[in-house]
């Protein structure tokens, strides 16, 4: 069982990281903390579906849509995974 809560800052990045490289084959150049996940990863609505199911499955808790209002960069998505994990 993994244990959520003891996940670190870098193993969240490497999971989502991994996750954007290996489900909708983003180039991991493209992939850095500023990135915007709708105009540099080309993150579209349908895309954030998987990305719920994604998140609920490998950091335990459910994504709600209007708390990823003001989210528009990695490191953004990044900050309220960590920050849902406390």
């Amino acid at each position: 069982m993994i244990d959520f809560l003891n996940m670190d800052r870098k193993e969240i990045e490497e999971k989502l990281t991994d996750f954007l490289i290996d489900e909708f084959e983003i180039d991991e150049e493209k992939i850095y903390p500023e990135a915007k996940l709708k105009e540099d990863l080309e993150i579209d609505s349908l895309d954030f579906v998987d990305i719920a199911v994604m998140v609920e499955k490998t950091f335990g808790f459910k994504m709600r849509p209007e708390e990823m209002t003001d989210v528009k960069t990695l490191e953004q998505f990044c900050d309220y995974i960590q920050a849902k994990m406390k």
